[in-house]
């Protein structure tokens, strides 16, 4: 199996910077910059960048500029998703986002990370997982996932949360490092105003 079939693969792993695929990074990198010099009303513009730019873009994808990824190829989404400002994926491993799901301004989805060892790392030495978000996911602003996470159906995570583990369906988490405060219940449905 060669490199990019390893990032394409649900599994993590390690490997040198020197390895990686950084001509693929140029296409990315100009598609999204070529995104976040959009027009508000060139929505048809944006879709077609999205649908250029990653692996499964779903046609109620919708992205507000300034977007940053690495790859592109890696992030599929699967329904509705709504990203905010700001967002940045780093998709060396597949970052999969389920239908419905809102990810507020500021957020990083980081598959990649780096060797804990300070001589591994200085010489490039890094790590890379997957990254789950399954459908009716609320991410809350300036949320940072790190890789390997699965954050469960419905579930929702507190502005300037850190998740370094899973989190279950249902339920509201927060925190550095993030955990489950309680279930999603009856009570959390709002009172909507009839104008």
């Amino acid at each position: 199996m060669d490199l990019l079939e390893i990032m394409k693969s649900q599994s993590g792993y390690c490997s040198n910077h020197t390895d990686m695929p950084t001509h693929l990074q140029d296409n990315a990198k100009t598609l999204c910059w070529e995104y976040n010099k959009t027009a508000p009303w060139e929505k048809e513009k944006r879709r077609e960048i999205l649908q250029k730019l990653f692996g499964t873009c779903h046609p109620l994808t919708f992205i507000e500029p300034s977007f940053r990824c690495d790859y592109g190829f890696n992030i599929h989404t699967h329904g509705l998703t709504v990203i905010n400002y700001n967002c940045v994926i780093l998709d060396t491993s597949p970052v999969s986002i389920g239908a419905n799901a809102f990810i507020a301004p500021g957020v990083c989805i980081a598959c990649a990370g780096h060797s804990i060892d300070p001589v591994q790392r200085s010489m490039g030495v890094g790590t890379s997982a997957p990254i789950t978000i399954e459908d009716n996911v609320w991410i809350g602003a300036n949320v940072t996932i790190c890789g390997g996470v699965t954050i469960g159906e419905g579930s929702v995570i507190g502005a300037g949360s850190v998740v370094t583990k899973d989190i279950p369906a249902g339920v509201v988490a927060a925190g550095n490092p993030c955990r489950v405060l309680r279930p999603i219940s009856e009570k959390d449905k709002l009172e909507v105003l009839k104008f």
